[in-house]
């Protein structure tokens, strides 16, 4: 009998439709909160986000440093929703991610932002949410339904949604083109052949995730994913701290996924990789920088801070395929709900 096509499966295919559809309503919104951040000069910004949405946040303050020299501090929303402080953020930027844009602690954290002086700016996929509703400016995802109690899509738009955000920012004219270029790009990405990771996990229920850079929040995202669809327990690790203690557990066959975008950081990464393959590990790498790890196919996009969004494209491709493969339902995870509203 054919395989059934999940729910994930659909809304992964759907990444390219998504984002160009992303692309073109979302660009006024975009600029007018650009042009805020460049009217509120800001020393320093903050996230608030929780899960798939806190891994963008990851990959925004990695972006927002490189490309602006801006630091980006990711703070606990129980500061507002449970411990009732406030903080000292006059000038500041706040940039909240939530795809539902209900979760009441993100909520009460934004709000304290903006009582507290920032400049606050939320990234949803409900742009009359709540969240929408106490933000300065909202950012539409426009992704479109999610049903898949799995993030992707709108992980995905969400990550285009602000590093968009950051270009227009600071002006930055190669980055934007590269911006423009995504659907295409991700249309490849999808489609790349990972199938050799699938094979490698098949007796294996326990995996690595290492990045390094922009990259790193791939890895948590990826970690995040694998232990949630396919019930395989997997740590997510910079490539700078591997080997410094993680990597005693690595036995024969060890299962390892290096994600590496095209920038300064790769050549590092790969040789963490090599070198944990040397130690007997199974490491596959977004790199032809390898020697020893299995190099796997990958789609660039033309800049190396766009690049981490085409690896978790094919990722999700990857992922949902051995979830099915080991007989479980990607679309209704056990013990997990699409919106968790978190005080």
């Amino acid at each position: 009998m054919p395989q059934v096509e999940t729910q994930m499966r659909r809304e992964v295919l759907e990444i390219p439709v998504a984002v160009q559809r992303l692309l073109d309503h979302g660009g006024d919104d975009v600029r007018r909160a650009a042009e805020a951040m460049r009217a509120q000069k800001p020393a320093f910004m903050i996230s608030v986000a929780r899960g798939s949405s806190d891994h963008v946040a990851t990959y925004l303050k990695y972006a927002a440093e490189l490309l602006t020299g801006t630091p980006i501090a990711s703070v606990g929303p129980s500061i507002a929703s449970i411990y009732k402080r406030q903080l000292k953020l006059a000038g500041s930027v706040c940039l909240s991610v939530s795809q539902s844009g209900k979760s009441p602690d993100i909520v009460d954290m934004t709000r304290m932002a903006q009582a507290g002086g920032a400049l606050t700016i939320a990234m949803s996929n409900d742009p009359h949410s709540p969240l929408a509703d106490v933000a300065d400016h909202t950012l539409n995802l426009h992704a479109g339904p999610e049903l898949s109690v799995a993030a992707t899509k709108t992980f995905v738009n969400s990550a285009v949604s602000g590093i968009w955000l950051l270009a227009e920012w600071a002006e930055d004219a190669e980055l934007c083109a590269a911006i423009r270029d995504l659907p295409d790009r991700l249309e490849k990405a999808i489609s790349v052949d990972w199938s050799s990771v699938q094979v490698a996990l098949r007796d294996r229920n326990s995996i690595y995730c290492l990045g390094r850079g922009p990259a790193y929040a791939i890895s948590n995202e990826a970690a995040l994913k694998f232990k949630e669809t396919c019930q395989i327990h997997a740590e997510s690790y910079s490539s700078a701290e591997v080997l410094h203690g993680p990597v005693s557990i690595v036995d024969g066959g060890f299962p390892v996924i290096a994600f590496a975008a095209a920038d300064e950081a790769e050549p590092a990464l790969a040789g963490v990789a090599d070198e944990i393959a040397q130690k007997g590990a199974t490491v596959f790498a977004t790199t032809q920088c390898v020697r020893n790890a299995a190099s796997l196919p990958t789609e660039r996009t033309g800049h190396p801070l766009t690049d981490p969004i085409a690896l978790i494209a094919s990722f999700y491709a990857l992922v949902e395929q051995v979830a099915t493969a080991r007989g479980i339902d990607p679309d209704t995870p056990r013990h997990l709900k699409k919106v968790t509203e978190t005080r």
